[in-house]
């Protein structure tokens, strides 16, 4: 059974860190695409950053120059470092590993920043 686990939300004043972690069991993580996702209320879930099984990262938007995406593949965990955080960064966060041309999804962890 494959299963996303993501840790490190929570709430924080703008202009704070966050670090998402997204530890991945059930498939082979080494051969595995990561993503992060975010969804805010009232809008569709979007790309912030993926990184590929070579660790090749991309970041999106906002999240250039302020995100970093990184993964160890010994603790099969991919990790998601929010700098200076905005309240438009306000959103509930997904993990997303694609192996093999299935994509599977984390349950979510909630970000929040206050002005």
């Amino acid at each position: 059974q494959v299963q996303l686990m993501e840790s490190g939300g929570g709430l924080v004043q703008a202009g704070g860190s966050l670090r998402l972690s997204c530890t991945v069991s059930g498939i082979d993580f080494s051969s595995t695409a990561m993503g992060w996702y975010r969804q805010a209320p009232g809008q569709a879930r979007a790309l912030v950053a993926s990184v590929t099984s070579t660790g090749t990262a991309m970041l999106v938007g906002s999240a250039r120059g302020r995100f970093s995406i990184s993964r160890d593949n010994a603790k099969k965990t991919a990790y998601l470092q929010m700098n200076a955080l905005k309240p438009d960064d306000t959103a509930v966060y997904y993990c997303n590993a694609v192996a093999w041309g299935t994509t599977y999804w984390g349950q979510g962890t909630q970000v929040s920043v206050s002005s």
